[in-house]
């Protein structure tokens, strides 16, 4: 058996390599589609993603909602569920948690922080906790579900900062007030870089522990393998399902206060540049393990960080880096598929 785990390990590590090295050569393949250097620019975007420490900074800064929407994508997955609700519940987070500072601003105090996150995390398990019921009650798709929620999350946000919650002071801007320092979550090393960012690895890390060794863990993987089997050992199907969403929304809850508070100061239209979905992204690049979805954040997180300064310095647009994650997400998923049907034909 150990045998057999080890060699798994190592066709999983030349499966990744390949991957990689497919995407390079794409990558390298893009840029020369729209005329820009393919060595020279893949060698920028290394250079802007981790070449000194602001770049560095600033990928970790774009990891940290990625590796929290991730997460959101994971907790659902282990129950064969698929949520593509981590951007609305990142908007409801933020909404949810922005009110509660709205409340309390008047008060201070070190409650505030504290209290913002909590109201953070429970408006993102509202925004699961619907599709969840939809899905145990109902049998109503939560694919879809999730989806739409999405939309009317959004739409919920740029109605407070348009309406009722808009800053007089901001000149017609639609934004709350700024908030206080209180309510921002503290910054590392001097960067933009701050604590939601532990919050998520040590999220992640527990995450990987709680599925593996804790009787819940196995059980949600019993299942989905088979609901049935899971009936008989008296286990709910639909209650946990209300559980998965809930709980994931939980963490796309914490990134969408985090990224409003400590990154954009203020609630207002567009906290998000698609980081639900992105989040989505990274969790099927890792297989829906937790601890993978940490290097797979960062990695994307750089990409992005990567393509805004290349549209700032090499004037490439930074949709550029919106191809070069569908790029890498095709290769990920091309390279193991081929290598199957080699392997197939072979045998």
């Amino acid at each position: 058996m150990r045998v057999i785990g080890q060699s798994q390990q190592a066709e999983r590590a030349l499966t990744a390599l390949l991957s990689a090295f497919a995407f390079i050569l794409v990558a390298m393949g893009f840029f020369a589609f729209i005329g820009e250097p393919p060595f020279q620019t893949l060698l920028a975007m290394v250079t802007y993603a981790v070449g000194d420490s602001y770049s560095l900074s600033e990928s970790l800064v774009k990891t940290t909602p990625i590796l929290f929407c991730a997460l959101a994508a994971i907790i659902p997955a282990r129950l064969g569920l698929i949520s593509v609700g981590a951007e609305g519940q990142l908007y409801i987070g933020a909404l949810v948690g922005t009110f509660v500072m709205l409340l309390a601003v008047p008060y201070g105090g070190w409650l505030l922080m504290p209290g913002i996150l909590i109201g953070g995390a429970v408006g993102g398990a509202i925004w699961g906790w619907l599709p969840g019921v939809l899905r145990a009650r109902f049998q109503v798709n939560e694919t879809i579900t999730t989806l739409l929620l999405n939309y009317i999350a959004v739409l919920l946000v740029s109605a407070a900062v348009y309406g009722p919650w808009k800053d007089l002071a901001n000149l017609g801007w639609p934004a709350t007030i700024a908030f206080p320092d209180a309510s921002v979550l503290p910054f590392m090393f001097g960067t933009r870089v701050h604590a939601g960012l532990l919050i998520a690895v040590v999220a992640a890390l527990s995450l990987q522990v709680l599925f593996r060794y804790s009787r819940w863990g196995q059980g949600l993987d019993v299942l989905k393998g088979n609901a049935r089997v899971g009936r008989m050992m008296g286990l709910d199907f639909q209650r946990q399902a209300i559980i998965v969403m809930a709980f994931g929304g939980v963490f796309a809850g914490l990134a969408g206060i985090t990224e409003a508070s400590a990154i954009q100061g203020r609630l207002q239209p567009g906290i998000s540049v698609g980081y639900g979905l992105t989040g989505f992204l990274v969790a099927w690049l890792a297989g829906h393990n937790a601890l993978l979805a940490i290097p797979v954040s960062f990695l994307i997180g750089g990409l992005i960080a990567a393509g805004d300064t290349l549209q700032l310095f090499n004037k490439i647009p930074a949709s550029s880096a919106i191809v070069l994650q569908g790029l890498l997400f095709a290769t990920a998923l091309a390279v193991p598929g081929l290598i199957r049907l080699w392997r197939a034909r072979r045998g």
